[in-house]
């Protein structure tokens, strides 16, 4: 059972949209935010909840081997107000858009520096903006998750895990503090 962390009921106000906030209503996959602290300052993952809706999704709605941008409409976003270690690489504090490339046992996610943009198409434009990758081992999930979502796990007072769900899939990818 994963313990969430803050998790936001509705979107953040600082997550970015393509649009007007009304149109949030009519979008089939709705908007929403996670937000935990390491210490005093925040983190806030701001994305889109696409659902199973009967669908086969790891390797079909999801295609193995392609990037993906974890979930649906604007691409997601992750948001830091200090600086941390996503895995191993080292962002400052800012807005970093994530996608990712998933396969069976393993999904290289990928963190970009074009935090306001459309989800897709993931084109080698937006390519030359990444800032690095982690690879992160897939763990079977039971039931499956209907709902794409995306959460924070408390893993210490200065490191939390960035875990994302759907189908029978679950990713971890780690968030630390960075030594100074």
């Amino acid at each position: 059972m994963i313990a969430l962390l803050s998790l936001a009921l509705v979107a953040s106000p600082a997550c970015w949209i393509r649009g007007d906030r009304a149109d949030l209503d009519v979008r089939i996959s709705r908007l929403d935010s996670a937000i935990t602290t390491l210490g005093t300052d925040t983190l806030t993952v701001c994305y889109s909840r696409p659902r199973m809706l009967g669908r086969p999704i790891m390797g079909r709605v999801v295609p193995f081997g392609e990037p993906w941008r974890l979930g649906a409409n604007e691409a997601t976003t992750l948001t830091v107000s200090v600086p941390v270690l996503l895995g191993e690489i080292r962002l400052a504090p800012g807005t970093y858009s994530l996608y990712a490339i998933p396969e069976q046992r393993e999904w290289r996610v990928i963190v970009n520096r074009a935090g306001q943009r459309w989800g897709i198409p993931i084109s080698d434009t937006i390519r030359a903006q990444d800032v690095g990758a982690v690879s992160a081992a897939v763990e079977a999930v039971t039931p499956p998750v209907e709902e794409f979502r995306i959460q924070f796990e408390r893993r210490g007072s200065d490191s939390v895990d960035l875990v994302m769900e759907w189908d029978r899939t679950r990713v971890r990818v780690p968030i630390r503090r960075a030594p100074a």
